[in-house]
């Protein structure tokens, strides 16, 4: 089984790259974020005549918004209210007989990283802490995988210039401290530096921001791909699809890939 996640930065915008990515590599569970689109106008046809008929999807206008899409039948799915704000942050789907697999999209948290001065950022915070509680009670002890854009790069090595971005939201003490506790509290395994060591710089996401960021590889790590004890003996592989990044205009983040089996 393949499962990736991206944020799409609009799925309507771009789902002739979706198209793109599935005729690449053909994963059989997508899971998407930053979706921007209310479900009563969610793409349900064209996502089908891509091979993808069971879709399961919490939307907005505009904003926020995830789905899981996948080539078979799911078990069940759910989602979650966080921070007691219903703005389409995750959804949840069983494939593959038990194996939860969760999409989440973090809130980015604004441009200053000071809950007392940026709702924005206290917000962020809240919403790990939360997700660290869930993770400690209900992905601890099950087979379970967390994808999506958690917009944090909590490594050294996730981000193209540690010393001038310490400062900067997403890759603040805090806040990698934040992913630490995930991690520990769910007792989960970043599979990006499972299969990608901590020395070697990795990234998901080259901004808009500055034209050549791509080029110049100025990247952070905010897409991740988290896996509960009971499922990393079943994960085989991981990819970041770098690719996606040189098309016309692109997502800022590109998949992630993970193979199990």
């Amino acid at each position: 089984m393949r499962i990736a996640t991206w944020n799409v930065n609009s799925l309507r915008q771009r789902i002739d790259h979706l198209a793109r990515f599935v005729a690449a590599r053909a994963p059989d569970v997508i899971c998407l974020q930053e979706t921007k689109v209310d479900d009563s106008l969610f793409p349900e046809t064209e996502l089908a005549e891509l091979g993808y008929p069971h879709q399961q999807r919490r939307g907005q206008k505009s904003y926020n918004g995830v789905a899981i899409l996948a080539k078979q039948p799911f078990r069940a799915v759910d989602h979650r209210i966080w921070c007691e704000r219903d703005d389409k942050r995750h959804v949840s789907a069983v494939v593959a007989g038990d194996l939860e697999v969760h999409c989440f999209y973090v809130p980015s948290g604004g441009p200053i990283p000071d809950p007392e001065q940026n709702d924005k950022f206290a917000h962020k915070l809240q919403f790990l802490d939360e997700m660290a509680s869930w993770s400690r009670v209900e992905a601890k002890g099950r087979k379970c995988l967390i994808f999506g854009d958690l917009n944090v790069a909590p490594l050294e090595t996730d981000v193209w210039n540690h010393k001038k971005l310490l400062r900067s939201v997403g890759h603040t003490p805090g806040e990698s401290q934040k992913i630490a506790t995930l991690l520990e509290a769910g007792r989960l395994t970043d599979l990006g530096r499972h299969f990608v060591p901590p020395a070697e710089p990795l990234y998901t996401w080259w901004g808009y921001r500055f034209p050549q960021s791509f080029e110049r590889n100025y990247g952070w790590r905010l897409d991740h791909a988290l896996a509960s004890e009971s499922a990393l003996s079943a994960v085989s592989g991981l990819e970041v699809f770098k690719e996606s990044r040189t098309w016309e205009r692109p997502s800022d983040h590109v998949p992630v890939i993970v193979d199990l089996g």
